[in-house]
């Protein structure tokens, strides 16, 4: 099987019973000079290899949260893989190799059960993050809070210059980025997940919730209720933000609906010329079908209702 490029040279069947000592020294040279040209190749990272999912393992500083890839699946099922990978030699463990950019690329061909198209280099810890941080840069898809968390990870690590250069912050937006995190419980973060489109205010007014809130367990709660893990990560974010704000009184604005053990069921709004019951069909799907299936009989039943008093 070639290895990293390098093809190997196979013997003629017919030879392998009279091969004699010379030609098993010469091919023993060929091995070494193989050898010899992979290890070079793997010290400069000029080129692109194809290296097993198996043995290459994520950055040691978490960047992204586990998100949908669909889309980049399906792109690399029709397409395969357009863009190699940044990888290391790993540090401590022989034949493994460590991400240094090219996360998502890597989960999406490990499922696919292909082999990975990588540049291999040789990086310190810090030239790792950096290029890590700066590839993070250019993505679009690399969510706030993602950028955040990474960002904080990289603070206990390394020389706040470092951060800088990895994460192209200055000094106030960095600052801001850490306090935020630090003011939020890693495991509600984790539960809400990477929020796209959820910005920094929004999450600067989750922290003013939280600390108005008797406790963030409750909030932990409420976002791991089996009703809102089921919703879209952004949704998930919405309905905690929902949760924690005070109840409205003013005419028009929607209230919850809830079941004696506290389970949300619907939104409701109400004014002089109408009333709205609003219900999550992403979340409850049965109830919402079942509403709109008994909504008839149950208008019959009210109709009922009056002509029985009207007969009184």
């Amino acid at each position: 099987m070639p290895l990293l490029g390098v093809t190997r040279k196979e013997r003629d069947p017919a030879t392998k019973l009279t091969a004699n000592i010379g030609n098993a020294l010469r091919e023993q040279n060929d091995r070494l000079s193989r050898a010899e040209e992979i290890e070079r190749r793997l010290a400069e990272g000029q080129s692109v290899v194809e290296l097993e999912p198996a043995t290459i393992e994520p950055s040691f500083v978490r960047d992204r949260m586990p998100g949908d890839i669909d889309g980049l699946l399906a792109s690399i099922r029709e397409q395969g893989q357009q863009v190699p990978i940044l990888v290391r030699p790993h540090p401590e463990k022989s034949a493994r190799y460590q991400v240094a950019f090219g996360h998502r690329r890597l989960r999406a061909l490990s499922e696919l059960g292909r082999p990975v198209k990588a540049v291999v280099r040789d990086l310190t810890d810090e030239q790792l993050v950096v290029a890590q941080g700066q590839e993070n840069n250019e993505r679009e898809d690399l969510t706030f809070i993602e950028k955040a968390r990474f960002a904080h990870h990289l603070n206990k690590q390394f020389p706040r210059e470092i951060v800088i250069a990895a994460m192209s912050l200055d000094k106030s937006n960095l600052s801001k980025m850490l306090l935020l995190v630090d003011a939020l419980p890693s495991e509600l973060i984790d539960a809400i997940g990477p929020a796209p489109g959820v910005g920094r205010p929004s999450w600067q007014q989750l922290v003013e919730l939280l600390e108005k809130a008797s406790t963030s367990t409750d909030a932990l709660s409420h976002v791991l209720s089996d009703e809102v893990q089921a919703l879209p990560s952004a949704e998930r974010f919405k309905s905690l933000m929902l949760a924690l704000k005070p109840n409205r009184v003013a005419r028009g604005l929607p209230g919850v609906m809830s079941t004696p053990d506290g389970k949300r069921i619907a939104q409701v709004a109400q004014s002089k010329a109408k009333l709205e019951i609003i219900i999550d069909k992403r979340a409850t799907p049965d109830f919402a079908a079942f509403v709109l299936e008994q909504l008839p009989a149950l208008y019959q039943a009210h109709r009922d209702k009056l002509q029985g008093k009207q007969g009184e």
